[in-house]
């Protein structure tokens, strides 16, 4: 309380001589301004003419300042000192202008109404100065008697005070050990993965960092272990995600109980988990604990009654040979990972020979996540056009991945690794957002290019996919019958009641929907029937065999007739020479796709090929 007084005391006192400043600066501006007249009245040169006239109005500024920020005498007064000022000002303007013009005897009459304002404004600006030192004055005796009071008030109380301070004291260390305890725990669920406890991405990184700096000191090994859960998605599938939460965190608890005290156990997301291991002499020791892991963590469990057989892949790779560094020892686990759950043999070490840049060796679910972050994927555009009148109705988005190491590398290459990743979401967003913003930059040259997009089977059964794609649409103005999504038979398959469901709320939005490599996959009649579509995309491997076996026009035909049964558009991929494609507008094909009229194209060439085409037109 004492600190409170003495600081408002404080901040109140020098408020006031603040105020008390200002009126001083006035008195002084003032006594200036008329030593400037006396000068100029005595010389009339061109110098004291100039410094009367830079002088003139000086203290009409810290008026305004004193009639907006004074207390309401102060503002009083200085309004009515203002109103004097006014008339002093205009009296010295009148003196300078005067000076020659006029006769001396007035002159000299001015001169001395100035002198008697001059005089009357200066004692007013000084009776206020004054006033200020009495208020701050009262002020400081006002903030003594309150001191003393509260000096009477701790001696009242000193008594009870000391009692106060032992239970304050108490209170605090209390609180302090309170707030230690929320900080570590809040520092743990930072750190942790909250469904299984082990250490989470960051913690990982962390260690690892750590352990290959000690590395680095003590010339040892570290070695990391990726492990992946075999057939998880059947368990969430088959027997709900609360059984996949159990599993996850009886394969935590089995990773810790074969982990030695200084490894660390991590869980990066999904069914994938991680081991730190330190202190190791070479392969063959990352080798053998990697066994034993495998050994500890695969086997039957009861989850609350329920069996599962747990089975796992781990790859593992070593530091410093090869990997040197944190991120490269973790790409080499995911290889190694990969390749494990690819050859079925449990556990894989990174062997640098067996691997190297090659482009036909499989891409890892790390690498491809990294290379969505890193904008390593492409859009290649393949036009389509009317089979009959051959003008231009639109283009297929194609994915493409710029692989570092590999080069340019097919869907196929990359699609399954993205399903097994569970990146399909993710990729299609992506591909999504990217295909909607070059429509919006070829529609600003006006070029009306509806495009087509492959999308996964992941994608329809996620219910917040719609909503995603109307966000899309609206971003870029993009009508929505100008968005076809393609889908294949296998996705359609996978849950007909979610996907149907996903794809009618598509349709809601007005976006179109294609059944692609059509005549490929097994169900397409039932398809026809139940879900709800607006094309039918033949696959090219069919129109492939149109001239090259006895029925193949045949087969052609009837497929054509069977959309067009079904109130469908139908699309012929494949189309490679004039020959096929006159045949597609024989047999009733609306659009064409294929080399013979044009391969995949960058987005940037578009608008000149579509210029350069025959009829250059939509076909809407």
């Amino acid at each position: 309380m004492s600190t409170r007084v003495t600081a408002r005391s404080a901040t109140q006192v020098a408020e006031m001589e603040q105020i008390s400043q200002r009126w001083s600066d006035v008195y002084l501006r003032i006594s200036v301004e008329y030593e400037h007249l006396v000068d100029f009245l005595g010389t009339a040169d061109d110098a004291s003419r100039t410094a009367l006239v830079d002088s003139i109005g000086s203290a009409e500024e810290i008026l305004r300042w004193l009639n907006a920020h004074g207390s309401p005498v102060d503002s009083e007064h200085a309004r009515a000192l203002q109103n004097t000022y006014g008339g002093y000002s205009y009296t010295l303007r009148s003196l300078v202008d005067a000076q020659g013009v006029h006769d001396r005897a007035e002159v000299s009459l001015d001169a001395k109404q100035a002198a008697r304002s001059a005089s009357a404004l200066r004692k007013q600006a000084a009776v206020n100065v004054a006033r200020k030192s009495q208020e701050m004055g009262a002020a400081l005796r006002q903030a003594q008697d309150r001191s003393h009071k509260l000096l009477l008030g701790v001696e009242v109380i000193s008594g009870v005070d000391l009692a106060l301070v032992t239970l304050c004291a108490l209170v605090l260390l209390a609180y302090q050990r309170h707030t230690e305890w929320q900080a570590a725990q809040s520092r743990h669920r930072a750190t942790h993965d909250t469904l299984t406890g082990a250490a989470n991405r960051a913690l990982l990184g962390e260690r690892v960092d750590a352990a290959l700096a000690g590395a680095a000191r003590d010339g040892s090994k570290v070695g990391l272990l990726l492990l992946d859960l075999n057939r998880f998605k059947e368990v969430n599938d088959t027997l709900g995600h609360h059984t996949g939460d159990l599993l996850l965190r009886e394969v935590a608890g089995r990773l810790r109980q074969s982990a030695r005290q200084s490894d660390t156990v991590a869980r990066l997301g999904g069914d994938e988990f991680a081991v730190v291991l330190s202190h190791l002499a070479g392969p063959e020791d990352l080798l053998a604990v990697g066994r034993r892991v495998l050994d500890t963590v695969c086997g039957p469990a009861d989850l609350e009654g329920v069996a599962v057989d747990v089975s796992a892949s781990i790859g593992g790779a070593l530091y410093p040979d090869p990997g040197t560094n944190a991120t490269e020892l973790m790409q080499f686990a995911d290889i190694a990972m990969y390749t494990a759950k690819r050859s079925r043999c449990g556990i894989t070490i990174y062997n640098p020979g067996a691997d190297g840049d090659h482009p036909d060796r499989p891409a890892t679910p790390g690498e491809l996540r990294h290379a969505i972050q890193n904008d390593e994927l492409e859009l290649l555009f393949q036009p389509q056009v009317d089979s009959g009148t051959r003008r231009l109705a639109g283009v297929e988005a194609l994915v493409r991945w710029r692989h570092p190491a590999c080069g340019l590398l097919e869907p196929e290459k990359f699609v399954p690794v993205a399903e097994q990743g569970g990146l399909m979401t993710v990729m299609t967003d992506l591909i999504l957002a990217d295909v909607v913003e070059y429509y919006h930059t070829w529609r600003s040259q006006d070029l009306r290019l509806p495009a087509a997009v492959d999308i996964g089977g992941p994608c329809l059964l996620d219910k917040g996919f719609p909503a995603r794609v109307a966000k899309l649409l609206r971003r870029h103005d993009m009508p929505a019958g100008d968005l076809t999504l393609e889908v294949t038979e296998a996705a359609l398959a996978a849950d007909p009641a979610s996907t149907a469901a996903t794809l009618a709320a598509l349709r809601d939005l007005g976006v179109r929907i294609s059944l692609d490599g059509f005549g490929t996959g097994a169900s397409a009649l039932c398809h026809l029937q139940t879900m709800p579509l607006d094309e039918l995309k033949i696959d090219g491997r069919i129109t492939a065999r149109t001239f090259t076996t006895d029925n193949g026009q045949a087969m052609l035909t009837a497929m054509i007739q069977l959309a067009h049964a079904a109130s469908l558009r139908v699309v012929v991929e494949g189309v490679e020479d004039e020959r096929t494609l006159g045949l597609v507008d024989l047999t009733g094909g609306d659009l064409a796709q294929g080399r013979h009229i044009c391969g995949p194209l960058a987005a940037a060439d578009v608008p000149a090929w579509a210029a350069t085409w025959q009829q250059p037109s939509i076909a809407v």
